[in-house]
């Protein structure tokens, strides 16, 4: 496949693939391997990365068309507009830039096309030096069993040089159907002679890369040039690949109709990230797609969602088709956490429903002779009622009711050590009952159990963080509302937000909480306790001793008669 690129009316450049079919339409500059990764992310040529022959670079004028090939490969990897003359280049010490690049081998562009990696192509000139050196090693290692073609600056070397330029002028009418700018085959045919007599006289001249210097070391270990653009291949397909996850990830298992419309910048922040497996980071700038809007186009063109610009520069997530076969078919990664899949498992269209929280007692070490009698160790769970009943026991079996009064228990030297602090040893004969739990409760470990409808119960130490709902003033005496931890209850800040929102008629935020992994912050402007209070206890039936903050609610004034 062939495609002729045209620039300010004229056709002036070709596509990548015409390239490798013609790699001397255009005078090119050299580069390294390395830095075809730097312009394959969008970077423009360097000057310190151009490699310099002692025959000089291609006499070239500023906006004048190049191509960019490799030292290792004289296939085109790269066509831009010249920025500045040649003459300048080297007057500069070839320092700035040097190429502003239109297209290069990767690009969206090449994705056009048969996708196919560039042929390889040797240079015609002679190089003795190091890169000649390596690249023999790099063959004999290979086993590749193949000669090298040498042009040696000899009569028979002038001869293939000159057989070769014979081809060249004969294949010179065929680039008129190419649709080239040129004024005349001739001018062609001797401009493509210099170029490749240039060639011939190269010795392998080479300017310091200074920001490249340590890609050009990391590039002595690639075995060549095909290498290299492989690994550039893998890595943005590995990034698409993630990319395309936690989009599915997020729109399946996170986002609701409820959310919809909503901010593509939203969307990536609070949904898309979160999705990402860990130990591995998204990068979007990595990926083949550069820029989210240009992703969600494609996902909008695979019918997957509808995206409109709502306002002015602002584009928002308008509808999604919960249908597609990409969305039904997806699956949760078997990195989702247990907080995740209990929403997943859920699903997106069941109602909320709250769970069930229970508190529990773990049996601490000083505690441990007290319920030996019972077959319990450390860390066995109990309920109140557990621990009551068995004491009770204990001290039934044990004859510790007292014979005056039966309201006392008489203290024996296994209670003693475990419920007596050191000031009482010789103090305390006698408790009462109530006393006697609410001690034998202080010194266990407090914990609790959450059990969300058709999961698993998860018990956790200690009490359960309530929802907090807190009011802070900002500037100007205005207040926010400001909830958390409604993670710990199946809660999404964002869906909440968004019933907040159309219920206080008050713009709301959703940040990440300072210090911690995963929890959100939720918040509305002004004191929004009253609303806030009512859509938990009504409409998603949270109990109010879980929610804290509710005495923060503003205060009705007195009616004016």
């Amino acid at each position: 496949m062939e495609v002729v690129v045209g620039l300010k009316g004229a056709v002036k450049g070709s596509f990548v693939y015409t390239l490798w079919s013609c790699p001397d339409l255009l005078a090119a500059f050299t580069t390294w391997p390395v830095v075809l990764t730097k312009l394959a992310g969008g970077a423009d040529l360097m000057l310190p990365g151009v490699v310099v022959p002692s025959s000089g670079l291609p006499e070239l004028q500023q906006g004048d068309l190049c191509a960019i090939n490799l030292v290792e490969n004289r296939a085109p990897v790269a066509i831009g507009l010249v920025t500045m003359p040649t003459t300048d280049m080297l007057a500069t010490g070839m320092k700035g830039k040097g190429v502003t690049i239109l297209h290069t081998y990767l690009d969206l562009l090449w994705a056009f096309g048969e996708k196919t990696s560039p042929p390889v192509i040797p240079h015609m000139y002679h190089d003795p030096g190091p890169i000649r050196d390596q690249l023999e090693e790099e063959e004999e290692e290979e086993g590749e069993g193949e000669k090298k073609e040498e042009v040696a600056a000899d009569a028979d070397g002038i001869g293939n040089v000159t057989a070769d330029l014979d081809s060249l002028e004969e294949d010179t009418p065929d680039l008129r159907s190419l649709c080239l700018n040129l004024e005349t085959e001739s001018e062609h045919t001797s401009s493509a002679t210099v170029r490749v007599s240039d060639r011939e006289t190269y010795d392998g001249e080479i300017v310091d890369l200074k920001e490249v210097a340590e890609d050009i070391e990391n590039h002595q270990h690639l075995e060549n040039d095909q290498n290299a653009t492989k690994i550039i291949g893998t890595v943005q397909e590995q990034m698409d690949e993630l990319l395309l996850q936690c989009f599915l990830h997020a729109l399946k298992f996170k986002v609701k109709k409820a959310d919809l419309p909503l901010l593509t910048s939203t969307f990536l922040k609070v949904h898309v990230y979160p999705c990402c497996p860990e130990g591995q980071q998204l990068d979007i700038k990595k990926s083949s797609y550069k820029k989210l809007s240009k992703f969600l186009q494609t996902m909008q063109q695979r019918q997957i969602i509808q995206v409109k610009e709502l306002s002015k520069g602002v584009e928002s997530i308008t509808g999604v088709n919960w249908k597609h076969t990409d969305l039904q078919s997806f699956k949760a990664p078997a990195t989702a956490t247990s907080e995740e899949m209990e929403k997943i498992d859920r699903g997106s269209d069941t109602p909320y429903q709250p769970p069930e929280i229970k508190s529990f007692y773990r049996v601490s070490s000083k505690l441990i002779p007290l319920f030996e009698h019972a077959d319990l160790k450390k860390d066995a769970v109990l309920s109140n009622a557990d621990v009551r009943s068995i004491i009770t026991n204990y001290v039934k079996s044990n004859e510790l009711i007292d014979d005056y009064n039966k309201n006392y228990v008489t203290i024996n030297p296994t209670l003693c050590d475990c419920i007596l602090e050191k000031s009482e040893y010789h103090n305390v004969t006698k408790l009462t009952w109530d006393d006697l739990f609410s001690r034998c409760l202080r010194s266990l470990q407090e914990c609790h159990e959450v059990t969300f409808p058709g999961q698993k119960p998860v018990v956790r130490k200690g009490q359960i963080k309530p929802i907090d709902i807190d009011v802070a003033q900002r500037a100007s005496n205005k207040k926010v509302t400001i909830i958390t931890n409604l993670e710990a209850f199946g809660l999404d800040p964002q869906i909440l937000g968004n019933a907040l929102q159309q219920k206080a008629q008050a713009s709301v935020t959703v940040s990440p909480v300072p210090g911690t992994k995963g929890k959100m912050a939720l918040q509305v402007q002004g004191n929004q306790v009253n609303h806030v209070a009512k859509l938990l206890t009504e409409e998603y039936g949270i109990t109010p001793k879980y929610i804290r903050g509710l005495e923060k609610a503003p205060k009705s004034g007195k009616k004016k008669r």
